[in-house]
C-alpha cells in the first residue's frame, strides 16, 4: 500500500497538529482547562461537540489517501467499499429494490414491456420483492440488539472509570447519573453514544444490502456522496480560516496599535475589499483560475490532484476576501486596549512594540479570534454550498453538498420528484452548521470576559 498525500491532506494534518498542541496547552494550564471544561458541563454543548467529533472523524478518514489499482482512494472509500465500487443505472428511492424510472425490459418469451427493473445491488439478496419488509424488520431487530450490547459495554467501562475517579460506589454513581445530578452530563453523554452506536451499526449492516438514502442520477449511493462531502465542507471551513487569520490578526492589531498612516492604509484596503460584492469577486477569481488550469493541464498528473488544487484555490480565494470582518473587530478592540493603564505603563517602562503586541495585546484579543473562528466556520460551509450552486465552487468531480444541491435543481422539477438527494445534503449540512453554531455560542460564553461579567452579575 502506497500512501498519497495531497496538498489539502497536508493542510488537514497541520490543523490536526495545531489541535493537538491546543489540547496539550489546555491540559497544562488550569485556567484554560477550567474554561474548556465548563463548555462541556451543559448537555446541549456536549451533544454539539460529539456531532463535530463525528464529522471530523469521517473527514479525517477521507483524508488518508493511498494508491490503488483504481486510482487514488481514501480510507473512507475502503471502509465504505460496497458503496464506492458499486453503482446502479440511475435513480432509486431509499431502501428501494426497483429503479425509480421505467425501462424497456425483455421478457423470457421475447416480449418487451416497460416496467421498473430490479436494482443490481439494492435488495439483490432477496429472492422476491415481497420479502423486503420482513427482511428490514429482522435486520433492524438485529441492529438494535447489537447496538444495545455495544452501548452497554461502553457504558459499563465509563461508569467504572467514573467510580474510580470520584471514589464512589457504582450504586451511588449510577444513581447520580440517572437523576442527572453529576457535574458532567453523563446521562446526556451515554444517551448520545447510544444513538451514535445505533447509527454506525445500522450503516455497517445495511450498506451491503440496501441504498439507505437512495441513489443519484448516475446511480451513486447518496449516503456515500454525503459522507464524502463532509471532508470538503470541513476543509472549506478550517483551511479558509487558517488562511484568513494571518491577514486579520496582523493588519487588525497593526492598525489599532500604530495608527497614523499605517491605520489609514489598512482601513483603505479592507474598506475597498468590503465594498466589492463578495460573490462577484470570488466568481471572477474562480473563473480566472479555471482558465489557467485548463491551459496548463500538464501541472496535474491525475484528476484527484486537479480537483484538490481547485479546492485549495477556492479556500485561498475565500480566505483573501473574508478577513476584513475580523480585522475590523481586532482594530477596534486594539484601539480600546491601547488606552488602558497596563499598556501605557509598558510603554513608559520602555517595552518595545513587539513585546507589547505579543505580551499585552494579543492575549487580550484572543477571545475575539476564537469566537470569530467558530462563528465564521458555519458561514464558510454555507458559502461553499452557495458558490457550488451558482457554478463557481469546487470542481464538479469533487463531492460536496453544494454540487448535490446544484444537481437537485432539475431533480425537483421532475414528476415524480426526486427528493432524497436534496434532503440528504440539507440534513448533513444543517446538522454540521447547527452543531458549529451551538459550539460557537459555548466558546463565546466561556472565553468572552464581558459575557462572563454579565453572567456573574445575574
Amino acid at each position: 500500500m502506497k500512501f498519497v498525500i495531497l496538498w489539502s491532506d497536508a493542510f488537514v494534518f497541520i490543523l490536526i497538529s495545531l489541535a493537538a498542541l491546543l489540547f496539550i496547552q489546555t491540559l497544562s494550564k488550569p485556567r484554560l482547562r477550567k474554561k474548556w471544561g465548563a463548555i462541556f458541563t451543559r448537555p446541549l454543548n456536549l451533544i454539539a461537540a460529539l456531532i463535530l467529533l463525528v464529522y471530523c472523524t469521517v473527514g479525517t478518514l477521507d483524508t488518508l489517501h493511498f494508491q490503488s489499482p483504481n486510482g487514488v482512494i481514501s480510507l473512507l472509500d475502503k471502509i465504505m467499499e460496497p458503496l464506492s465500487v458499486q453503482s446502479e443505472k440511475s435513480y432509486s428511492t431509499p431502501f428501494a429494490i426497483f429503479s425509480f424510472s421505467k425501462e424497456a425490459i425483455t421478457q423470457p418469451n421475447g416480449t418487451v414491456i416497460r416496467d421498473y427493473p430490479r436494482l443490481a445491488y439494492g435488495g439483490a439478496h432477496l429472492t422476491s420483492p415481497s420479502e423486503r419488509s420482513s427482511d428490514l424488520v429482522s435486520r433492524f431487530i438485529q441492529i438494535s440488539l447489537k447496538s444495545i450490547i455495544i452501548w452497554l459495554a461502553f457504558s459499563v467501562i465509563f461508569i467504572i472509570l467514573g467510580c474510580l475517579k470520584h471514589h464512589l460506589s457504582w450504586e451511588v454513581f449510577f444513581g447520580a447519573i440517572l437523576k442527572g445530578k453529576t457535574r458532567f452530563p453523563w446521562r446526556t453523554f451515554l444517551c448520545s453514544v447510544g444513538v451514535l452506536c445505533f447509527i454506525v451499526v445500522s450503516i455497517g449492516d445495511l450498506i451491503s444490502h440496501y441504498h439507505i438514502l437512495g441513489t443519484s442520477q448516475v446511480g451513486e449511493d447518496v449516503l456515500y456522496i454525503s459522507l464524502k462531502s463532509i471532508r470538503t465542507g470541513l476543509i472549506i471551513g478550517t483551511v479558509t480560516t487558517l488562511i484568513t487569520l494571518p491577514f486579520a490578526i496582523l493588519f487588525g492589531i497593526m492598525a489599532g496599535y500604530f495608527r497614523g498612516w499605517i491605520d489609514d492604509i489598512i482601513q483603505y484596503i479592507y474598506t475597498t475589499l468590503s465594498s466589492i460584492p463578495a460573490v462577484l469577486l470570488i466568481a471572477a477569481a474562480v473563473l480566472t483560475l479555471q482558465v489557467v488550469m485548463t491551459r496548463h493541464n500538464e501541472w496535474f498528473t491525475s484528476f484527484s490532484e486537479r480537483s484538490d488544487a481547485r479546492l485549495l484555490a477556492l479556500c485561498a480565494i475565500l480566505g483573501v476576501t473574508s478577513w476584513t470582518t475580523l480585522c475590523r473587530l481586532l482594530r477596534g478592540e486594539t484601539l480600546k486596549i491601547c488606552e488602558m493603564d497596563f499598556v501605557q505603563a509598558a510603554r513608559s517602562l520602555g517595552v518595545d512594540h513587539f513585546g507589547i503586541i505579543f505580551n499585552h495585546l494579543l492575549p487580550n484579543v484572543l477571545h475575539i479570534i476564537l469566537i470569530t473562528i467558530a462563528i465564521d466556520f458555519s458561514g464558510l460551509v454555507l458559502a461553499e454550498a452557495v458558490l457550488s450552486y451558482v457554478g463557481v465552487g469546487v470542481d464538479p468531480a469533487t463531492y460536496s453538498w453544494g454540487t448535490m444541491i446544484n444537481s437537485a435543481r432539475l431533480e425537483m422539477a421532475r414528476m415524480p420528484v426526486v427528493w432524497w438527494n436534496l434532503s440528504a445534503a440539507f440534513i448533513f449540512m444543517f446538522t454540521l452548521v447547527l452543531a458549529a453554531n451551538i459550539f460557537a455560542d459555548a466558546i463565546r460564553d466561556a472565553f468572552d470576559p464581558r459575557a462572563q461579567y454579565h453572567l456573574g452579575a445575574l
